[in-house]
């Protein structure tokens, strides 16, 4: 094991049992370095990767301190996995799962602001299908707010944290960019049926809703992978309802 992986350990060890509380300043580096046993290179090393884990924050003139250690920040570098490219099958299913079980909670804790957020992107997604040219950007920022709004709605953080970062937001644009003329209009339908179980307050309905969702983006994921990108045609029969 390295040096530098003996300080990530450390350190972690010391938020663990108390010794350092979210929001604390770090030592000075001679001193920590010293408490550690190792060399300043070493901690140096230490801190940054700490750093890029959402644990440890360094500001500019004024040390490093221990991060507030939300879910968000912590599970954030979990988007890298979910923008990989490839097989993005298996790491679906969890997302699925997790989608799922975020309705039925929601449909208990959704608060008015949170529904009105799901609304507002449904609004976006309509406004962007009947557009000339619909903006692949804009469907999948629209989708991934409904999404996030959904999680929020569920009042659990560390499922709405990890929801966040499985959400792929560079793989959700590559698929909008392929398939929304073939997803768009399925997807509004979808998410308004969700919507709708949510606020009739309805948690077996809501899971069922967002399952169904989840499958159908399984099988759109399932025709890019075989079938290469969906050609460019658009479909005035498929347009939401709230945007004819």
């Amino acid at each position: 094991m390295s040096r530098t992986q003996d300080v990530v350990e450390d350190v972690q060890r010391l938020i663990l049992e108390g010794g350092l509380q979210p929001g604390d300043r770090l030592p000075a580096e001679k001193e920590l370095a010293a408490e550690l046993g190792v060399s300043r290179g070493s901690l140096r090393e230490g801190v940054r990767a700490l750093v890029v884990l959402g644990i440890l924050e360094a500001r500019h003139g004024d040390g490093t301190y221990v991060t507030d250690l939300d879910p968000a920040t912590l599970l954030a570098p979990l988007a890298f996995l979910a923008d990989l490219p490839g097989d993005h099958g298996p790491l679906h299913a969890v997302r699925a799962t997790l989608e799922t079980q975020a309705a039925g909670l929601a449909a208990l804790h959704m608060t008015d602001g949170q529904v009105a957020r799901a609304r507002a992107a449904l609004d976006e997604t309509a406004r962007a299908l009947v557009a000339p040219l619909p903006d692949a950007g804009l469907l999948a920022a629209a989708d991934l707010a409904f999404h996030r709004a959904v999680a929020d709605g569920s009042g659990n953080a560390v499922l709405a944290a990890l929801l966040d970062a499985l959400a792929g937001g560079h793989a959700r644009r590559r698929t909008w960019d392929e398939l929304h003329e073939l997803a768009g209009s399925r997807t509004f339908e979808d998410h308004e049926a969700v919507l709708a179980a949510i606020t009739a307050r309805d948690p077996d309905r809501a899971r069922l809703r967002m399952a169904m969702h989840m499958v159908a983006v399984e099988d759109l994921l399932a025709t890019t992978s075989t079938d290469g990108p969906a050609p460019r045609r658009r479909s005035a029969a498929r347009e939401p309802a709230a945007a004819r």
